[in-house]
């Protein structure tokens, strides 16, 4: 849509709410990008940044895309730093590894399970308004990658949770609001909870010529869902072997014993245990996957 079309056409808060409990994207760079804004921290791990989220553009039905990539050393000191295709709906090998390793039941194969297990990103566009550490970034608009904690943040304030609280559209140009970002080191982690939103307030008090030319500074989302910028199942595949220094076809699988006990007719509170395992985590994945679901079909009917 043209900047004019945004204006009349806002996204509906209401859409992003239902598309929100459900997206996605993935990127294959590995060179530094500076299209891609990151907060500066000081010695002490804390750090502070003002900036807006920005609305879709032409073509997008969303505002943010969403994507998934999995960073572990292996045994052989090598590392998998790849993003997972299950980011663009398809197998990953990853994925299926960690399938086997869980439903073994064993406690170090979930251990491992857990420690290669997917991680979660959100790319959206801001306009960075305040950045004293990088003063060069202020009043440009950037790619700005984030996770779960600061959507979480917008989440909470596209559907409060309480009466005297008003739903805010945070990637409207005139009835959002300033993000006000606030990292703390809390036992050697990022720590975002102090991070929130200002009052809503029109950006540059509404100038449509100043609005206008963010609009046309922000940056394609495309290229993170895009197939093509994503490795084979194969091509991973070999990587994972290669930083695991073996075949993971044979990784996850049960002694002849243990399968045959657990295909007897008893059940025994150990399998029971079992099965509620892999419930949690089958139930964790699925979590993330209705929210993508849930802005499919919200598109469909817009």
């Amino acid at each position: 849509m043209s900047f004019q079309n945004l204006k009349r056409n806002k996204d509906q808060i209401s859409k992003l709410i239902q598309a929100a409990e459900a997206t996605g994207g993935g990127e294959k760079k590995s060179y530094a990008d500076d299209r891609i804004w990151k907060p500066t921290v000081d010695k002490a791990g804390n750090g502070y940044a003002v900036f807006r989220f920005l609305p879709s553009m032409e073509g997008q039905e969303l505002p943010w895309v969403r994507y998934w990539d999995h960073g572990f050393k292996g045994p052989t000191g090598l590392w998998y730093i790849e993003n997972s295709l299950t980011s663009i709906g398809q197998t990953d090998p990853v994925g299926e590894l960690n399938s086997r390793l869980w439903n073994t039941g064993i406690e170090s194969d979930k251990e491992k399970a857990r420690a290669q297990k997917r991680r979660l990103h959100y790319v959206t566009n801001i306009l960075v308004l305040q950045d004293s550490a990088n003063p060069d970034a202020e009043g440009k608009v950037f790619l700005y990658k984030f996770g779960k904690k600061i959507f979480d943040k917008i989440m909470d304030v596209m559907q409060p949770q309480f009466a005297d609280e008003q739903p805010i559209n945070p990637f409207d140009f005139w009835e959002g609001a300033n993000f006000k970002l606030k990292i703390r080191n809390v036992e050697g982690y990022r720590n975002y909870d102090k991070s929130e939103f200002d009052k809503p307030a029109a950006l540059y008090d509404a100038d449509e010529t100043r609005l206008e030319t963010v609009y046309d500074s922000m940056h394609k989302l495309d290229e993170f869902v895009d197939p093509s910028n994503y490795k084979t199942y194969d091509e991973l595949k070999a990587k994972l072997q290669k930083v695991l220094g073996e075949n993971t076809d044979s990784l996850g699988e049960m002694p002849m014993r243990q399968q045959a006990q657990m295909n007897e007719p008893v059940v025994s509170p150990m399998a029971t245990a079992n099965v509620e395992s892999v419930d949690t985590l089958v139930k964790e994945e699925k979590e993330e996957d209705d929210t993508m679901s849930y802005f499919a079909k919200l598109a469909q009917e817009g």
